[in-house]
């Protein structure tokens, strides 16, 4: 089938007013926060640096631009594991970049800057204050403290060598007459990027649009408007995605996430699920067939299970039983068409993340679900084979597994099963 006749068969409406890039030619970045935002999830288990390393390469497989491998102020194992994650990146000429968390404090800075010259790498360091008027008040600050923390902590970075996004904290809730004194300050002072954090969870997509595009033209106001913009979102009220999506048409350029949403309370913006809606609006282009290593190896080492409706990574993400939606993918395939199979009964096409539609037997099939497993296992589809799994699947309370449809067969287990 050719294109053109592929793209009669779906219309989409979600093409009317889609997110945009942003604009002057920015490129588009994400930033990986799983070894440290991630980690401060109240239920994950933090893991070894063995497998931090196999996490952080699985982020540059998927062709994530930074990560954020930790904050080395928290004493001297953080620091060991920063310093080990930046020489991998060294050593291995990864195409990602590392950055580090710390607070307007030089103790926080320094081991970054020491990490960097060990490793030969630059290390951003992502400098962070909270800005609301709730945090001012619950830590009797008051905002000339803040701008001396500010302006003191990054020209030392900057002294260092080190480049500097600044971050303010609980941004979504925080009076512009602040913002525009902290990032003027932050920004005086050399920071190179400014994040913009929804740090409990509080925005909707509009008050994202609204930040961030103050953001843009308080950046333009100054004379600084190739200063890069981040948007790091939490989960809170369900709407990370929505959120991120709305930073990005807004002119944010780099987004921040985590690995199956992993973070504090919640958690932040899944970053699989924000790049599979970025492929699949046309807004990236990088290869996502390791979606579904990425997220096996950060939930094998932090102890955090899929869920089996999780979207695309979850077992259930591209298995049928139902009888009419199954007949519908089994027709496809008989046509011989992958792309078809993919599309039919699934608003995400399974190879494009290097997966693939499965059909399964179970009390809601039909009996070309049976048929259809039967040929794709190797049986010859006899009317009583055929019967005999037909039947078991309608007494069943639950999907078979294919061991058991085997074992009604009178087959062994492959080898290895």
């Amino acid at each position: 089938m050719s294109q053109p006749d592929r793209d009669r068969l779906i219309h989409d409406w979600n093409t009317l007013g889609a997110a945009t890039p942003p604009a002057s030619g920015r490129v588009l970045q994400f930033d990986d926060e799983t070894l440290r935002d991630g980690l401060q999830s109240p239920s994950v288990v933090s893991p070894p640096v063995a497998d931090k390393l196999r996490i952080l390469h699985a982020m540059d497989r998927l062709g994530i631009h930074t990560a954020d491998i930790g904050l080395p102020g928290a004493g001297p194992k953080a620091r060991e594991d920063v310093e080990r994650l930046a020489r991998e990146i060294a050593d291995n000429r990864l195409r990602i970049a590392a950055n580090c968390a710390a607070r307007t404090v030089e103790a926080d800075i320094r081991p970054i800057a020491e990490a960097s010259q060990k490793a030969g790498i630059p290390i951003e360091a992502c400098l962070f204050i909270g800005s609301s008027p709730i945090r001012q008040y619950a830590e009797d600050w008051t905002i000339e403290r803040m701008l001396e923390h500010t302006e003191s902590a990054i020209r030392f970075a900057v002294g260092q060598g080190l480049p500097v996004m600044y971050v303010t904290e609980d941004t979504t809730r925080a009076h512009p007459d602040d913002l525009r004194r902290l990032y003027g300050a932050a920004v005086r002072c050399g920071a190179k990027r400014v994040c913009l954090c929804d740090t409990v969870g509080h925005a909707t997509p509009e008050g994202t649009r609204n930040l961030v595009r103050w953001m843009g033209a308080y950046l333009k106001e100054i004379g600084a408007a190739g200063v890069g913009i981040d948007w790091h979102g939490h989960n809170d009220r369900g709407l990370s995605v929505p959120n991120a999506l709305a930073a990005i048409e807004a002119g944010a350029d780099r987004i921040h996430g985590t690995a199956l949403g992993i973070g504090e309370r919640v958690g932040n913006c899944p970053m699989d699920i924000l790049l599979v809606n970025l492929k699949l609006l046309g807004l990236i282009s990088q290869d996502l067939r390791g979606l579904s290593a990425y997220c096996g190896a950060v939930s094998e080492a932090c102890r955090v299970p899929i869920p089996a409706n999780y979207p695309v990574v979850g077992p259930d993400a591209f298995e049928t039983a139902t009888g009419v939606h199954a007949a519908a993918v089994i027709k496809a395939f008989r046509k011989g068409d992958t792309w078809l199979a993919d599309r039919v009964y699934s608003g995400v096409p399974a190879g494009d993340f290097g997966l693939e539609q499965r059909i399964r037997v179970g009390p809601m099939s039909g009996r070309s679900n049976v048929i259809h497993w039967l040929e794709r296992h190797g049986f010859d589809p006899s009317e009583e084979k055929v019967e005999r799994v037909f039947a078991a699947a309608k007494r069943s309370d639950r999907l078979l597994t294919d061991d058991e449809l085997r074992g009604l067969l009178g087959a062994s287990p492959p080898p290895g099963a």
